[in-house]
This record gives structure tokens, C-alpha cells and sequence, in this order.
């Protein structure tokens, strides 16, 4: 999702956008090699939620797009038991925020120069996969204080997120990819939010799938994920009361693999927001290993 395109954002610093329901099913698996992924996302806002999660009135439809471009690679080395590597994603974004103002162009670019894929083990008997990332937003994506919707947020971010591929029995998944976001300070702020300096708040967000392999290398399921902002947003370096973001989203998906291609549809609909705008989602993935 691409957040800050709403109304709110106006008068707050918003989260910066972040992976909500892009990644899915059989989300914990890797090997060592590499991984290219292109990930298409579109997204249909026809409502803003306050504080409180009631709809504001003057709501507007937002309009936004994603094109985002992922390449992983794992080393046939190991640390702590794990293979290592690192990862880049490139994050060109377009959003029409319905009169409040057009974005469009890079986004901010995600390194992550920890990856821990651990092999198969077992739980209980369940074939169990794990991964720890270390990502990090560098603020080069494009912005200016001039702009009333802008794709970069000009300053960094550090989010460490933890997944896990589970299966209870043969043939249904489960998977989980847990995120913590840490953000940076944005020290030249847009002028609409005549403030010196501006921080987003700190947040904890999830991705979650349950699938069943109906015939070979097809998996159909439900997917998830639920953001939820843990402390105020600060501006001039005092905190922002009533500031925290919340959403969450739900809806069915698919994943078809064919040799070393993978291909992803998934399909969410928003619910609880808060400070935030709120509708439909649609995720389209295409994923090769070499």
C-alpha cells in the first residue's frame, strides 16, 4: 500500500509505504542461488478513516500503483546454521489522491544486507522453513518539500521482519512474515505541514496465508496482513497525539509454479482503518530462481 496519499497525510507524517500482502504463500522457502521477482500492485481507496476509525466526509478516492523490482541472492555458506545473502528492491510508484494531488516517479530504495535462510527442519514433525532479514530504506527516492504527495519520504527506515513457512500436514501451508519499522526523521518536511522537522511513528505489521495444494505445484488459500502504528508520530520533535495508523486486509489468492517460475495473484480487501485510507488491493507476482 501506498500510504501518506490521503487526506490525513496533509496535517501528519504518515508511514511510508511498506509491504502489506505483497509477498504471500510458500513465503519462507529459499535456496541458495539467486531470485528475481517483479511484484505489480494496484490499489483503490474510496474512503479515509480519523483517529477513531470513523470516515471523514470529505474522503476522495485514492488512486496508486506499484511496479516493484526484487532481487535476492543466497550464499552456499552458512551463519548460525543458515545460508546468507542480501536483497535490493526497487519501488517506481505512481498515486492520484483524487484533487489532492498526483505523485509519480522512484520510490525510496530497500537494501538489505542481512539475509538468514535457514534449511528445512522439523516441528513436531512439520517441515518448518525460517528466514530473518534486515532491510533498510535509503532515502533516495523522489521528493520535494513543494509537493502535496510525494513518492519518497526523505529520510531512512529499518525494518527487520522474520518469516515462516509451516506445514501442518501434506499439501496445506502456512506462512507468516512478521515486520518491526523504525522511522527515521525527515528534517525538510513538506511546506503544507509548516513544521521544522517530522517523524513517523513506530510500527509492527504481518503478512499471513493458509493454502491447500489442490493439484501439483498449485496452491489456492486465503491471505491477510494487519498493520497497526505502536507509537505517535513526532513533529518538531515532540509527539503527535492521535496519530497512530491502523489497517488490515483480507481475501483470497493463488500461486502456480512450473519449473523454477513462480506466479502469484492475490486479492485483498481493506477493513479497520485508522488515520488512513482504506479499499481494495490487488497483488500480481512473478518469481524466478536461478
Amino acid at each position: 500500500m501506498l500510504q501518506g496519499a490521503n487526506p490525513v497525510w496533509a496535517q501528519q507524517p504518515s508511514l511510508p509505504a511498506v509491504n502489506l500482502g505483497d509477498t504471500s504463500f510458500l513465503d519462507a522457502i529459499a535456496y541458495p542461488g539467486w531470485v528475481v521477482e517483479s511484484i505489480g500492485q494496484g490499489v483503490q481507496d474510496n474512503k479515509t478513516a480519523n483517529n477513531t476509525g470513523q470516515v471523514l466526509p470529505e474522503s476522495t478516492d485514492v488512486n496508486s500503483g506499484a511496479a516493484l523490482t526484487h532481487i535476492a541472492w543466497l550464499s552456499h555458506a552458512r551463519y548460525l546454521g543458515a545460508w546468507y545473502g542480501a536483497e535490493v528492491v526497487l519501488s517506481p510508484a505512481y498515486v492520484d489522491t483524487g484533487g489532492h494531488g498526483v505523485g509519480h516517479g522512484l520510490g525510496d530504495l530497500t537494501v538489505g544486507p542481512v539475509i538468514l535462510q535457514w534449511p528445512k527442519h522439523s516441528l513436531f514433525g512439520m517441515p518448518i522453513y525460517q528466514r530473518a532479514v534486515l532491510d533498510i530504506d535509503a532515502p533516495v527516492g523522489k521528493y520535494t518539500r513543494y509537493a502535496n504527495v510525494n513518492i519518497g519520504n526523505n529520510a531512512w527506515d529499518i525494518h527487520p521482519y522474520y518469516a515462516v513457512t509451516l506445514f501442518p500436514v501434506k499439501k496445506l501451508e502456512t506462512s507468516w512474515r512478521i515486520h518491526y519499522l523504525w522511522n527515521g526523521a525527515n528534517t525538510d518536511p513538506p511546506i503544507s505541514q509548516s513544521y521544522h522537522s517530522t517523524q513517523a511513528g513506530q510500527a509492527i505489521h504481518f503478512n499471513a496465508t493458509a493454502s491447500y495444494e489442490i493439484v501439483k505445484n498449485v496452491y489456492v488459500g486465503a491471505n491477510g496482513y494487519y498493520l497497526k502504528q505502536i507509537t505517535d508520530a513526532r513533529v518538531n520533535g515532540l509527539p503527535l497525539p492521535n496519530s497512530k495508523e491502523q489497517i488490515g486486509g483480507i481475501g483470497p489468492g493463488l500461486v502456480v509454479n512450473k519449473n523454477k517460475w513462480f506466479y502469484f495473484v492475490n486479492g485483498y480487501h481493506e477493513i479497520g482503518a485508522k488515520n488512513i485510507t482504506e479499499g481494495n488491493k490487488l497483488v500480481l507476482r512473478v518469481e524466478r530462481v536461478f
